[in-house]
């Protein structure tokens, strides 16, 4: 079977599939791997459910109008292009050499119960300390690469999901 050819509840529920399995590997990773995420990494989880729920709300909705499976690509693509923008930040975070780099400051819970959410949101975007750690790596990717890869991933399956033509 080709998914290019599914329809779009099968290529959205792909979609919802791919995003559970990402964060249950982070869960994953985190519980029995021992990697604590970061405050950039919280971001990009918080993205790819974003995503993930975007997709499963296609596949349940399953809109029959062209516009409609447009508006539900459209709005993938953009939530999969925010944490596209972040997984970007935290993979120039970690290129940064050692002596560039500033620390990321306290915790995220910290910083939440003192500083309004726009504020913790530009602190998180604009540390680079604990971000720039590099703990895993796969293929010679670390974790954040791989984030960057499924995002514009899933953002362009989005878009084809959301834009093609059906056939009647």
């Amino acid at each position: 079977m080709n998914p290019l050819r599914w329809n779009f509840r099968a290529q959205c529920l792909l979609g919802f599939l791919i995003c559970a399995g990402l964060l249950a590997f982070a869960i994953y990773m985190q519980i029995q791997m021992g990697l604590e995420p970061c405050p950039l990494c919280i971001y990009q989880r918080i993205a790819f459910a974003s995503v993930g729920v975007l997709f499963l709300l296609g596949a349940l909705h399953g809109p029959s109008s062209r516009a409609g499976r447009a508006c539900y690509g459209v709005l993938t693509l953009i939530a999969a292009g925010v944490g596209a923008g972040i997984a970007g930040r935290h993979v120039y975070v970690q290129l940064l050499p050692k002596d560039l780099g500033s620390s990321c400051g306290p915790p995220l819970s910290f910083l939440s119960e003192t500083m309004g959410p726009f504020e913790v949101f530009r602190t998180v975007l604009t540390g680079t300390g604990d971000c720039g750690n590099i703990d895993w790596q796969f293929l010679g990717l670390t974790m954040p690469m791989w984030s960057l890869v499924w995002f514009v991933l899933l953002g362009l399956w989005a878009l084809y999901a959301g834009l093609r033509r059906v056939a009647r």
